[in-house]
């Protein structure tokens, strides 16, 4: 049934701590809400994205995401919030979300402590490699030397709904150390159309700490990133770096004080990629 009232609700994703996470807005009957208004929806909650639901028919709803300066076209976290959502007032099962990129398949389902977590597959990936003079500007941005870079994760341009440039950090402490110039960056990614990149450090051979600066979205850095997390694996994948068939742990917004878990799966057979992760409500 389609939504009549416009109903604005707050979530912590890639958490069951409303204190860790990455917040979303997740506005449903978002039917009669202009793009104009969902822009000023976002920039009021002032979160990294918020998500604007129109439910379609049982279990399908058309989603477009706004970060407080530009719309994105996949934001995995708002998706993660508002499966979790739906799935607390209609019941867990199956949703399919029509997005900018496409279709995106959700499964919400309950674990055995009870947490509701979200499964969403993702778009078909692609990887693109990245020009020497244009990972050079990038690394400029963020204050990065070169000679910091882990080696055995070359510099890529992943892409499973949204666009991130991936570079991996030889150290805990380099990726730890994130000060970069927020305008700079902000012009490199937006002539490269990324949403963000991805910077990671390999804590093991299937769990990575990461972090995403967003200046282009006019956020210095999102603290838990689905479609960041979908690209890595594509990455990840794409590099011979994993098997297969992998489930990676990646956590995330630790040195924000916020702390997140995206579980990430690969499977044979099937380029997609699943990123899993629970979302708990806001106190109001």
């Amino acid at each position: 049934m389609t939504e009549t009232l416009t109903e604005t609700l707050r979530y912590a994703a890639f958490s069951t701590d409303p204190a860790g996470g990455n917040k979303a807005g997740v506005v449903l009957g978002a039917d009669s809400l202009t793009e104009d208004e969902m822009r000023a929806v976002a920039a009021d909650l002032g979160y990294s994205e918020t998500g604007f639901l129109v439910a379609l028919g049982e279990g399908r709803y058309r989603v477009r995401f706004f970060a407080p300066a530009k719309e994105i076209a996949f934001c995995g976290h708002v998706t993660v919030a508002a499966s979790v959502a739906l799935a607390e007032r209609t019941g867990l099962g199956e949703l399919l979300f029509e997005t900018n990129v496409g279709e995106v398949p959700v499964a919400v389902a309950a674990g055995a402590d009870g947490v509701l977590r979200a499964t969403l597959t993702s778009v078909e990936p692609y990887t693109e490699p990245i020009a020497p003079e244009d990972l050079a500007e990038a690394l400029a941005a963020l204050d990065w030397p070169a000679e910091e870079l882990d080696p055995a994760f070359p510099p890529l341009v992943s892409c499973a709904g949204s666009r991130h440039l991936v570079l991996a950090a030889a150290t805990r402490e380099r990726l730890a150390a994130l000060d970069y110039d927020f305008d700079r960056l902000a012009a490199f990614m937006t002539a490269h159309d990324l949403t963000t990149v991805q910077l990671v450090w390999a804590a093991g051979p299937t769990v990575f700490h990461v972090r995403d600066p967003f200046p282009v979205g006019g956020v210095v850095e999102d603290p838990a990133t689905g479609s960041a997390a979908a690209a890595f694996g594509a990455y990840l994948r794409a590099l011979d770096l994993v098997p297969e068939q992998a489930e990676l742990t990646l956590h995330q917004g630790e040195d924000m004080g916020s702390p997140g878990e995206l579980l990430v799966e690969l499977r044979p057979g099937d380029a997609r990629v699943r990123v899993t992760g629970a979302a708990v409500r806001l106190p109001d």
